[in-house]
């Protein structure tokens, strides 16, 4: 026998169901959300879509322009380069070093540095106050300059490049985490459930916790954007990836020199790398928007 409902029971959406109907009503939002799904995709199965190895030279294929040009060929849909390389697959390969690497060196930092943070924050005294001056110290540097600084000490490539990245990232993620949870210390709920005799993991992860999800997304966005642009210029002044490695900062360093007679070779990578900066800082400001939209209501 099915179950027969006599009563209507109305049903409260749970805050993750509110936020994504708030940032689904964004068109700019969803927009960027597909084409930040379409980069995760190619650049988790960037060995299988690619035509070829991205690494490969073809003598008799040199700066091809893409294939809708007069001069193109189909086999090489956007192209070579100056050594015969074809495009289309080092942008795909491209991805998994200029995105893919990134966001692992991100969640790596926040893995280290949010848990250190919310230690943090917990704890009083002088230990609390010294860590805090610290970071203030560590923060004051430019990021870009100190992970030139670590890369000065420990020499160039594309391992120390991201080493030194997440290095600069830890302390970002311990200070906001920090201040955010710090913020919340103080506040009428936290004192209630202090005083209900709640432990200090209850506290932190039930009661304080679910109240810094936006400070927190809002850094984990402008650190995946700070790694790739970090990573892109370390990668264009010699200091990341290093050739032939198809990253689109080294690409856009090496193809100075041939920018004029094959311009493709410079604007490939260089959207690719606009594009997915934009569709990144897009998605983090819209689910931003999301949350605050939630929690007035």
């Amino acid at each position: 026998m099915s179950n027969v409902k006599l009563f209507y029971e109305e049903r409260t959406p749970s805050p993750l169901q509110q936020v994504w109907r708030q940032f689904r009503h964004n068109w700019w939002a969803m927009g960027a959300l597909h084409v930040l799904g379409l980069v995760v995709i190619l650049t988790l199965f960037a060995g299988w879509l690619s035509p070829h190895s991205p690494t490969e030279q073809y003598t008799d294929a040199l700066s091809l322009p893409p294939a809708w040009d007069a001069d193109g060929e189909l086999r090489f849909i956007l192209g070579t380069d100056e050594l015969g390389r074809d495009m289309l697959s080092r942008i795909l390969h491209g991805a998994q070093l200029s995105f893919g690497l990134p966001l692992l060196v991100v969640i790596a930092a926040a893995l280290v540095g949010m848990p250190l943070g919310a230690l943090a924050a917990m704890s009083r005294g002088v230990k609390s106050s010294t860590l805090k001056h610290l970071l203030d110290v560590l923060l004051s540097i430019p990021s870009l300059l100190l992970a030139l600084i670590i890369i000065a000490i420990l020499g160039p490539g594309l391992s120390n490049a991201l080493l030194a990245i997440w290095l600069v990232l830890i302390p970002q993620f311990l200070h906001t985490t920090r201040n955010a949870i710090h913020a919340q210390r103080h506040q009428d709920y936290v004192i209630a459930a202090e005083l209900n005799g709640v432990s200090q993991w209850y506290l932190l992860f039930v009661v304080i916790f679910p109240n810094t999800v936006k400070v927190l997304v809002v850094q984990v966005t402008m650190a995946l954007s700070t790694a790739i642009l970090d990573i892109a210029a370390l990668g264009f002044l010699g200091l990341g990836a290093q050739s032939p490695a198809p990253e689109w900062g080294s690409m856009l360093a090496k193809s100075v020199e041939v920018a004029y007679s094959s311009p493709w070779v410079m604007a490939l990578p260089g959207l690719a790398l606009c594009i997915t900066l934009i569709s990144v800082n897009i998605v983090g400001d819209s689910l931003k928007s999301a949350i605050d939209e939630r929690i007035k209501r």
